[in-house]
């Protein structure tokens, strides 16, 4: 299996299909690269080529014990990116895949990327707060976490519902999709599925979003159940300076499944749009040791 090396030494499974402009999506919590992959098939087959990876602790990638935190993934996600040399890079990443490609741009700046998608992300903060009133309470990912430690593959089946939007009334999501769901999520060590849940919910990414300054797509469906638009989409949008803000009316969090010919379509028309070239803000002392690294 295709592997890369994390500067401490743990391995990084991914997939790379297709040839010409890199795309690198980055997965949510608790799936894999393999949630990715209609539309990697899709960009792959209309001249892009289509990378993702299993974050550590997920699929295919080594069970760490230490490092899942949002630092250590944007790290890892960086090293994937020196070690395949890749520039000109299209990031597209879902939910804490978004807060993933948001702090690798605030620690290692855009000097390889072209664009970035979030989507249903975790940005630019999930927790209540004064200054987010609208956050998820402490005591709900608490419950997370002790519902995982309880019984994690029963924890995978009750959430998958909520995931897609299948406990909806009328909703008509294929037993399929809920079954993938649970595998993925199975695949994924006990340690990385507990730590990871602090790394979506308290990571603050207000400065990271700052440092935006590519042309920058959000997508978010207005009945996320999980990601809660007035906490996601709504905020990031007003922080990401010239953003597209596409809504998916009635989409829940896992709309890359249910609204999946919208939602490659965007991707493709977007990744496809000529745009001025990126503003290439390095990323302190992160990026200056990276381009060395790599040069």
């Amino acid at each position: 299996m295709p592997m890369i090396k994390a500067k401490d030494g743990a391995e990084i499974f991914y997939k790379d299909w297709g040839s010409g402009q890199p795309v690198v999506f980055s997965h949510g919590w608790p799936l894999n690269a393999d949630a990715w992959d209609p539309q990697l098939f899709h960009l792959a087959s209309n001249g892009f080529r289509a990378i993702a990876h299993d974050r550590r602790g997920h699929g295919r990638s080594t069970q760490t014990w230490h490092g899942n935190d949002m630092d250590t993934y944007a790290d890892d996600l960086a090293t994937l990116v020196a070690t395949l040399g890749l520039t000109n890079v299209i990031h597209i990443g879902h939910s804490t895949g978004g807060g993933e490609v948001a702090r690798y741009i605030g620690r290692h700046g855009t000097t390889r990327v072209a664009k970035a998608v979030l989507v249903g992300a975790v940005t630019p903060g999930m927790l209540q707060t004064p200054k987010n009133p609208d956050g998820l309470p402490l005591q709900a990912f608490d419950q997370f976490r002790a519902s995982v430690l309880a019984n994690a593959s029963q924890f995978w089946k009750d959430l998958s519902p909520i995931f897609y939007g299948a406990n909806r009334p009328d909703a008509k999501v294929p037993q399929g999709a809920l079954d993938a769901f649970w595998l993925l999520s199975e695949q994924c060590c006990l340690v990385a599925a507990y730590d990871c849940i602090k790394a979506f919910s308290e990571t603050d990414f207000t400065e990271d979003l700052k440092k935006f300054d590519i042309p920058t797509l959000i997508i978010h469906g207005d009945d996320d159940q999980i990601v809660p638009i007035t906490v996601g989409g709504n905020r990031s949008s007003k922080m990401i300076k010239n953003a597209t803000y596409k809504v998916y009316k009635g989409a829940p969090h896992g709309l890359m499944t249910t609204h999946q010919d919208q939602f490659n379509a965007d991707l493709l028309e977007f990744a496809r749009q000529r745009e001025a070239a990126p503003g290439r803000r390095g990323g302190g002392e992160v990026a200056a040791s990276r381009a060395a690294s790599s040069a």
